[in-house]
């Protein structure tokens, strides 16, 4: 979510100002605290799985890899030139 941007605000003392300031401050604290827990949920560790789990993750990574590495081919087959790759 992007930041809503409020109307520019004059200060007629440094009291207001250093009132602005503190206020910011603790906005920006609340948003580091919520994107620090964002950020650790994004890379926690993975829950025990099953033995049934486990292959299924293995046997989809394999079908990943096996996919991508048959992309790869047929895009060097047909564009191969722009490689520095001869055409046949």
């Amino acid at each position: 979510m992007l930041p809503t941007r409020t109307p520019e605000k004059s200060y007629r003392s440094l009291d207001e100002l250093q009132q602005r300031k503190e206020e910011l401050a603790a906005q920006i604290r609340k948003d580091n605290d919520r994107f620090g827990t964002l950020w650790n949920s994004l890379f926690s560790a993975p829950k025990d799985a099953s033995k049934g789990e486990m292959i299924a993750n293995i046997v989809s990574k394999s079908v990943t890899a096996i996919d991508a590495f048959l992309l790869v081919r047929k895009l060097m087959k047909n564009y191969g030139f722009l490689f520095g790759r001869k055409r046949k």
